[in-house]
């Protein structure tokens, strides 16, 4: 029997919003409804939150110690970026996260993106160096986290009897996730990665990818995770309704503004393989049954959403899960109310549950939402 995926979902720590291109019923950047939504996902039965990382976001360790106050069981993938801090550094604020959170760590990798971010960050490696540079990062970093005690002269990195005095709760570390489709993001991973991520590709082409680094990974073991968006309703008509709304209000000028500025200041292959999906075009957006590519118009990163019903997208998913996937880190326009309404419509389709059973509603009665009224359900009789 194929096993639940684990589906974590996302804090958008640079804002929020429903409609894409545009302020229209925006939300800005508030941590109380950080904490909302990730109280949400504690209780609804995602196992992690993705914490983003950039310019534009909060800083990930910081917003995922204050969200781990507020919650019980979630996990937090947050960012290391190597280049913008020493290993040993990462190391002491991975540890003490991992400690404070009782091991509810996860780390995402992030070596590139935005070329123009880079520079500002004092990083001005090509791009295929960058990763020759994070080798050596966690070389350094990984013995830190096992031993608490590393030394390297290399290239990029040198690290003189650099120690760690407190270990993490995961050992030898918490798990490695990684996301990169170029030929060095793939040597990479599959040298140190626990947990490969594709961004929302067509079937055909995360298959291809997985074989990749299967072959690059040499027996090594490797397991794999994809990156979606999420329109659910209740009937696939409704769902591809609301994938228009979504974009109702977006301009063809926001369009080619930011098809533009992600041209000019990514180098990034996975970058390049979204924007191919659509050309920045409305007319070619489906571009795998049910998996559409009208976020990635104006959204850098991830840009394709599953579209349908609860049944129509667990199929899709199913179909992923059959290359191998067995993560997904999932979101929805707004979070806060996406979060939930994926919870209701789909994750009985994928058999995930809420870590606490409901409360009881009555004493065996069978009931109907009356409502809210002051008399409460209405009860039926039983048979």
């Amino acid at each position: 029997m194929t096993q639940p995926l684990d589906f974590l979902w996302f804090i958008p720590s640079s804002g929020d919003g429903q409609y894409l291109g545009t302020d229209l019923l925006s939300r800005p950047v508030d941590p109380d409804y950080f904490r909302d939504i990730a109280r949400v996902a504690d209780r609804l039965g995602y196992s992690g939150v993705l914490i983003p990382t950039g310019v534009a976001c909060e800083e990930s360790f910081i917003l995922a110690a204050d969200l781990a106050a507020h919650t019980e069981r979630l996990k937090f993938l947050v960012a290391i970026r190597p280049g913008t801090a020493s290993p040993a550094y990462y190391a002491r604020m991975a540890a003490t996260l991992d400690r404070v959170t009782r091991g509810r760590l996860l780390l995402n990798i992030v070596v590139g993106g935005s070329a123009q971010e880079l520079a500002g960050d004092g990083i001005f490696l090509p791009h295929d160096e960058r990763y020759a540079h994070a080798d050596e990062f966690f070389q350094v970093f990984n013995s830190l986290m096992a031993t608490g005690q590393a030394s390297l002269n290399g290239k990029h990195i040198r690290a003189e009897n650099a120690r760690l005095g407190l270990p993490p709760v995961q050992a030898p570390r918490p798990p490695l996730y990684f996301g990169g489709s170029s030929e060095a993001g793939i040597g990479f991973a599959a040298g140190i990665a626990e947990k490969y991520l594709t961004w929302g590709e067509p079937p055909a082409q995360v298959a291809e990818k997985i074989a990749q680094v299967r072959r690059a990974a040499a027996g090594r073991a490797v397991s794999f995770g994809i990156r979606l968006h999420f329109i659910v309703r209740e009937t696939d008509e409704e769902a591809w309704a609301a994938a228009d709304r979504l974009i109702s209000h977006l301009s063809d000028e926001a369009i080619a503004a930011a098809q533009a500025g992600q041209n000019a200041q990514s180098d990034s292959v996975g970058q390049a393989r979204m924007t191919a999906l659509h050309g920045g075009r409305r007319d070619r957006l489906e571009v795998s049954p049910n998996l559409w590519a009208g976020v990635g118009l104006v959204r850098s990163g991830a840009g394709t959403a599953l579209v349908g019903s609860p049944a129509t997208v667990a199929a899709r998913l199913r179909e992923y899960q059959d290359l191998g996937i067995d993560t997904v880190i999932a979101s929805g326009y707004p979070h806060l109310e996406e979060a939930q309404r994926v919870a209701d419509l789909l994750f009985p389709e994928l058999g995930i549950s809420a870590p606490v059973p409901p409360l009881r509603q009555s004493f065996g009665e069978k009931q109907v939402f009356g409502g809210g009224g002051h008399v409460g359900n209405v009860k039926l009789a039983a048979g």
